[in-house]
Order: C-alpha cells, then structure tokens, then sequence
C-alpha cells in the first residue's frame, strides 16, 4: 500500500491545497467543523491561498502539489 493512502492527515492536506488553487471557499470543506480531517484540510487551503496571493502560476501550483 502506499504512503498516501496510509496518511489521512496529509491527504485531506493536499485536498485541501488543490481546492484553494481551484478558487473555491473555504466554507466549501467538506468536513465537519470540529474534526481533525477539517483542520488538516484547512490548512492546506490556507496555504494555497497563501501561495496564490504571493503571485504563484498553475505550474508553480502543481509543481508543489507533486512535491508535497
């Protein structure tokens, strides 16, 4: 099995980071407020919003998505 399937938290981070690269809200998290799986996932939009404002181009965005 590999690593990304074992790894939730990363996954849902990941997630998270490519729905922030498709311009969606971060109300749009499909997980519940108070779970882990929602923390994991904001944070990684967060992040992605982060890297769009710094000025990152869709290469640059799937680049780090292949790299993380």
């Amino acid at each position: 099995m590999k690593k990304h399937k074992r790894d939730l938290a990363h996954r849902y981070y990941l997630k998270g980071y490519q729905a922030s690269i498709q311009r969606r809200s971060l109300t749009t998290c499909p997980h519940s407020v108070d779970s882990n799986a929602a923390y994991h996932w904001c944070r990684g939009w967060r992040e992605g919003r982060e890297d769009f404002w710094a000025g990152f181009n869709q290469q640059a965005f799937q680049q780090k998505v292949i790299n993380l």
